[in-house]
């Protein structure tokens, strides 16, 4: 058993602390903005609360972070009364927010300026991955930190891979967000063509799922795209926040990514149309109105 501190109870940060809690059998101390939900937390899985991260952190071997954005993440581990002013030596940092990879290694330096280590751990798997503990983690830090790490992570973890120094895990998730970004637009032409092109969906899915078109995508958002539902998951908001950061390191690094800027500009429009907090398939909301 590890005492952890975990920073950020949003609809991911909230069910992940509770398998650290819960499955990990983890002491753990938790930090929310809001502390009424901190407070809700800590009864729920018989928990502990601080009023700061700064104190949540302090005495822990492990701290978890999972808020909105490059500055909130910036606020709650360097700012005042952040979490790297608590942290003890040889503890270590991880984020487990979709960020840039530029912060991971800014909070990578910071860290080591006080003997503490850190990884990049943005997630994959959405709200249900968070709830039923079966996320996808893509780390970025320091071999043997990593190794001592993933015992503590493997709590809300079905997949948990290093894949490089710090930053790494940051530019692998938008990777992923690249690849979804793309698909959730193929997918979602593909209903609307086939939907004004009378055929009955359900059939199709059924067919073509079982060969090269199938995805994650299809076999999990089609029928509720096809009944014009968009409240499942993933939100519209977010996916253009990960895409905004996407592009920006594209500019830095020279990637040319085409669809996914014409994807992050249709998105732009479900925003338009009201559906920022819509999930990302309804994109076919777009292409339908």
């Amino acid at each position: 058993m590890a005492k952890v501190a975990f920073i950020g109870l949003g609809v991911m940060g909230f069910p992940m602390a509770g398998h650290l809690k819960t499955k990990g059998g983890h002491d753990v101390t938790v930090y929310n903005r809001t502390a009424e939900k901190a407070a809700a937390w800590a009864e729920k899985f018989s928990g502990k609360s601080a009023p700061t991260p700064a104190e949540a952190a302090t005495g822990a071997d492990f701290v978890f972070v999972c808020v909105g954005n490059d500055e909130d993440l910036r606020s709650v581990t360097s700012g005042e009364n952040g979490a790297l002013h608590g942290m003890k030596p040889g503890s270590t940092l991880i984020d487990n927010t979709t960020a840039s990879a530029e912060v991971a290694r800014e909070l990578y330096a910071a860290a080591k300026e006080k003997g503490v280590d850190f990884i990049d751990a943005p997630v994959s798997g959405g709200q249900a991955g968070a709830e039923n503990g079966v996320l996808t983690v893509m780390c970025g830090g320091d071999e043997a930190v990593f190794e001592r790490a993933r015992p503590v992570i493997d709590a809300y973890a079905r997949m948990v891979g290093l894949m490089g120094p710090a930053g790494a895990g940051q530019l692998t998730k938008m990777v992923n967000q690249i690849c979804i970004a793309g698909l959730v637009q193929g997918l979602a032409e593909g209903l609307h063509f086939g939907k004004r092109a009378g055929l009955d969906i359900e059939k199709v899915v059924e067919v073509i799922s079982k060969g090269a078109a199938g995805s994650w995508q299809m076999e999990n958002r089609h029928k509720t795209m096809n009944a014009g539902k968009y409240d499942f998951g993933f939100a519209v908001d977010w996916m253009r926040k990960d895409l905004g950061i996407v592009l920006t390191e594209a500019r830095r690094n020279g990637a040319k990514l085409p669809v996914t800027a014409v994807v992050d500009q249709f998105y732009g429009d479900v925003q338009a149309m009201g559906g920022n907090r819509w999930d990302t398939s309804s994109l076919l909301a777009r292409l339908e109105k």
